[in-house]
């Protein structure tokens, strides 16, 4: 398996990487935080970069990128802590496939988020209690979804809800739907969405396109933790290069040294099953591939964020240092899309029905 990204992919991450370490760095970022809870400079900014473009086809103005493709990107977007909503959107707008929304997406001017999970649900893709009611030549829909991220900018909400047959996916105007926003432990935007008789369109889809497109924001999750450990692990490395105890940098401590070594091979094991997982997401051919690399990233993600914390001391969980931040953001996206536990019994049920 070729683990390296083509000529294309690799210009695409380093000009996103050239301007998040321009315009997007860690004192940025925090003004972003305490304001907003998203830039929308730096969300035209992506717009003008093709990024949201990424995952819509071409006959809309996008580019029909895969999971392999959004890759590159969700890494850049992990290294710098990025807090605007851009797999809401990847995941939403691979739903809506052929829907006139999608121009005003590609432009940067129309913003999706995918309601799926609910209290309770505990990552289950069938615990969906949401209902869907037919109305004259529409659909209302009857029910709540719990922390959507990016749900408090999105314009349009991608909704399961079941009807008569099963699961089915509806697109509903975000003023139609009641909101609870909150910040998530990582600082992202997020809301609880209350939908009472929310007037929406039914879109092609159901039950598997919703499982592929979960699939693929899990390796892409796993892609953007590989982004958050690698800053991780070069910001450690860096401060033990140069904090001092005893007279010496403390990097010269044997003990220390073998610590890092195990983050830095923690994270190129993590980098492989994302490849992996990506790979696999584009299609849709092995749902336990993302499952295992769901695993070891949980794995990973611990092993690398508290050992950092650990070899920074104290400090390391202060708001003043971004290692504090990428720890959060790490624990999160270690459960988002599902954690290790879900994951692991997913395997086994798909291993023992082979």
């Amino acid at each position: 398996m070729n683990f390296d990204y083509n000529e294309e992919q690799q210009l695409l991450a380093d000009s996103v990487r050239r301007y998040l370490a321009k315009a997007y760095d860690f004192e940025s970022r925090k003004k972003i935080v305490a304001g907003q809870g998203w830039s929308k400079d730096a969300w035209a900014q992506f717009a003008e970069m093709g990024l949201m473009g990424l995952p819509v086809s071409a006959e809309h103005g996008g580019f029909g990128g895969g999971a392999v493709d959004l890759m590159g990107v969700m890494e850049a977007f992990g290294e710098a802590l990025v807090v605007e909503p851009y797999l809401p959107l990847v995941l939403a707008a691979r739903l809506l496939k052929n829907s006139p929304l999608l121009s005003g997406v590609v432009e940067g001017k129309t913003k999706l988020a995918l309601a799926h999970n609910e209290k309770g649900a505990r990552f289950s893709l069938d615990a969906v209690k949401t209902r869907a009611s037919k109305k004259g030549a529409g659909w209302v829909l009857d029910g709540d979804k719990a922390a959507v991220i990016g749900a408090p900018v999105a314009d349009h909400l991608v909704v399961s809800a079941r009807d008569d047959s099963g699961i089915a996916l509806f697109v509903v105007a975000s003023g139609k739907v009641g909101l609870q926003a909150f910040r998530t432990m990582d600082e992202r935007l997020a809301a609880d969405v209350v939908l009472r008789g929310s007037e929406a369109q039914r879109i092609e889809g159901g039950r598997k396109e919703l499982e592929e497109a979960l699939d693929v924001g899990a390796a892409l999750v796993c892609a953007e933790a590989v982004g958050a450990m690698k800053f991780t692990c070069d910001t450690t490395l860096e401060y033990l290069k140069t904090r001092k105890q005893f007279g010496v940098t403390i990097g010269t401590f044997q003990a220390l040294q073998h610590r890092m070594v195990e983050m830095f091979i923690s994270l190129e094991q993590a980098r492989s099953m994302a490849c992996l997982a990506c790979s696999k997401a584009d299609t849709g051919g092995d749902p336990r591939a993302i499952s295992a690399a769901k695993i070891k990233i949980a794995d990973a993600a611990r092993h690398v964020s508290q050992e950092a914390v650990q070899l920074h001391g104290g400090m390391g969980m202060t708001e003043e240092l971004k290692i504090s931040h990428a720890f959060r953001r790490l624990t999160v996206l270690a459960r988002e899309f599902g954690d290790a536990d879900h994951h692991l019994a997913r395997f086994s049920e798909i291993s023992a029905a082979l």
